[in-house]
Formats: C-alpha cells, sequence, structure tokens
C-alpha cells in the first residue's frame, strides 16, 4: 500500500501542508526542519542511553525522565516521514488508512507525554512532601507497574475512537492544514455530522490532558505549601530547583497542545498559516527543548554525558596502543 505520493489525489486520500503559500521555498524551509528533527532525536537518545548505562542513575526520577524521553523520540518518529515527506518530495497525498494510523500514533504519545508528567509531579511530590516514604513507594516494580498503565490507558482509551474512525466516511481530497494527521483537522471533512465526533475528540482531550494538568497542578501546590514551611532559604531554593526542568517541560508541552486543539475546535476560521505554525510549535518544541532543558539544569545529567564522553575519549588512545603503531 502507498502511503503517500505525489499524484492527483484520489477520493479516498487527504493532501498533507507544511507551509502554505511557501511552497517554493520547501527545499530551503527543510534545513531548519531536519536541524530540529536531528536535535530532537539525537538529544532524546543520549538522554535515554546515559540513564540506561550509567548506574548512578537507575534511580525513580530519572527512570521518569527515561520514559519521556522514550516517548518524544517516538512521537518525533511517528511524524517524520510525512513531515519530510511534503518538503522535499511534494509527496502530499496519504491514504486514509495510514492518515488514521499516523493520528493513533501522534495523539496516543501525545496523551502519554501526558501522563508521564503526571508521573514525574507525582514523583516530586513525594520527594518534597514525603521523603522517609519516597524510597517505599518508588520501587522498581511500583515504577515498572506506572509505566505499564500509562500505556494500558492511552490504548484503551484512544483505540476505540481510531476504530470508530474507520467507519467514518470522509470527503476525500480534502487539503489539511498541517503536514501529519490530526484528529481535529481529520473530523472537519466527514460526510456525517463533524459536531458529535468532535465534540468526543474534544471530550477525550479534557478527560486525559485536563485531568492530568489538574493532577500536576494540585501536586505542586502541595508542593509549594511544604517549601514555603521550611525555615531555611537554601533549602527552600534546594526544594524549588528539583522541580524546575519539570515546570518548563510542563509548560512546553501544554500551552502549544491546548492552543493547536482550541484553534481547531473553537475557531474554525483560523488562516491555515497560523494553525501551521501553531502545529510545528506543538510537534518540535517539547521533543527539542525537553532534552535541552534537562541537560542543561539537571547537574547529576551533564555528569553523567561528560563522564561517557570522557571514557570514550580516553578508551580511544589505550585501544590504539594495544593495537602497535601500525594499527
Amino acid at each position: 500500500m502507498v502511503i503517500f505520493n505525489n499524484t492527483t489525489s484520489s477520493s479516498s486520500n487527504f493532501l498533507l501542508t507544511a507551509f502554505p503559500g511557501l511552497e517554493l521555498a520547501h527545499v530551503w524551509i527543510s534545513i531548519p526542519v531536519c536541524c530540529l528533527y536531528a536535535i530532537a532525536l539525537l538529544g532524546n537518545s543520549t538522554i535515554l542511553f546515559v540513564i540506561i548505562v550509567e548506574r548512578s542513575l537507575h534511580k525513580p526520577m530519572y527512570y521518569f525522565l527515561a520514559m519521556l524521553s522514550a516517548v518524544d523520540l517516538c512521537l518525533t518518529i511517528s511524524t517524520l516521514p510525512t513531515v519530510l515527506g511534503v518538503l522535499w518530495f511534494h509527496a502530499r497525498e496519504i491514504s486514509l488508512k495510514a492518515c488514521l494510523i499516523q493520528m493513533f500514533f501522534v495523539h496516543g504519545f501525545s496523551f502519554l507525554e501526558s501522563s508521564v508528567l503526571v508521573a514525574m509531579a507525582f514523583d516530586r511530590f513525594m520527594a518534597i512532601c514525603n521523603p522517609l516514604k519516597y524510597a517505599i513507594v518508588f520501587t522498581d516494580m511500583i515504577i515498572l507497574l506506572i509505566g505499564l498503565v500509562i500505556c494500558i490507558r492511552q490504548v484503551i482509551l484512544i483505540f476505540p475512537m481510531i476504530l470508530a474512525l474507520t467507519r467514518v466516511s470522509f470527503h476525500g481530497g480534502q487539503e489539511l492544514s498541517h503536514p501529519f494527521c490530526y484528529h481535529p483537522d481529520m473530523i472537519k471533512y466527514t460526510y456525517s455530522n463533524p459536531w458529535i465526533s468532535n465534540f468526543l475528540g474534544m471530550f477525550l482531550q479534557l478527560y486525559l490532558t485536563g485531568t492530568d494538568l489538574l493532577f500536576i497542578l494540585f501536586s505542586y501546590v502541595l508542593i509549594l505549601r511544604t517549601v514555603l514551611s521550611i525555615v531555611a532559604p537554601k533549602k527552600q531554593q534546594k526544594a524549588l530547583s528539583t522541580c524546575v526542568c519539570h515546570i518548563c517541560a510542563v509548560t512546553v508541552f501544554y500551552v502549544p497542545m491546548i492552543s493547536l486543539s482550541f484553534t481547531h475546535r473553537l475557531f474554525s476560521s483560523t488562516p491555515k498559516v497560523v494553525c501551521s505554525i501553531l502545529a510545528n510549535v506543538y510537534l518540535f518544541l517539547p521533543p527539542v527543548l525537553n532534552p535541552v532543558i534537562y541537560s542543561l539544569k539537571t547537574k547529576t545529567i551533564r555528569q553523567a554525558m561528560l563522564q561517557l564522553l570522557h571514557f570514550k575519549g580516553s578508551q580511544g588512545p589505550s585501544v590504539r596502543s594495544h593495537r602497535g603503531p601500525w594499527g
């Protein structure tokens, strides 16, 4: 089955759009886009590799960070073929089945990231508010169980929605607003009343991300209350500093996602250029910034990366000396 091509669209396919009105500059636009993809792939892969290899990072906080990096990595890979296909080869056409599959992964990994951020908020809450119980609660088995529950939750809630969409008839040949398949964008082109599917999609998003965000906010209210009760200013600063990275990750994830979703669902007359900009911010901001934030702000991650680079750098000369001058 051909996933996408650049021929004339058939009645069962959609047309992807990267940057409306800038089609002639797609090759040049692809340069910064490829750089962002490279940063996202390399950054998240590096953090994931460092946490796996470095035994000193085998702790609950870093396990959750590894989950976040893995989700960002998967989210990046799920959109890469269509985005680069549109920019490099003008391969705009995508079949309905391929579009639904991509939509499942895009929304699935987005909701998965939301759940991981909740788990990280709970980790910070326990570390600051209940430090004596932290080691008892966050055992390796409990962390594994949390990861499994997060994955099962996404599949149970999202798979039925995708399955229902396979029974819906769409107006073929319609131009989507993004270079990837996004539910609020697709649902506008159904033969049936799109309001019902749109409402269900919005309910699902509000239920998943809305409850997640409320839980995160509630966790930080309790954290702030505990921190303010600490007398020593240095201890207050140290406690809050452990939350800075997570707060940044929450901000760069939820702000673009909520903005894009509400733009599609509540402001149907929004220009495609605005939708395109929001889509690219939503697509690139979390996977690109998360590894940068955690690398710069988390001393242990930074030190582990430097140790790994130093180990590889010092290993090279020792290997060559064993081989002799003729290598």
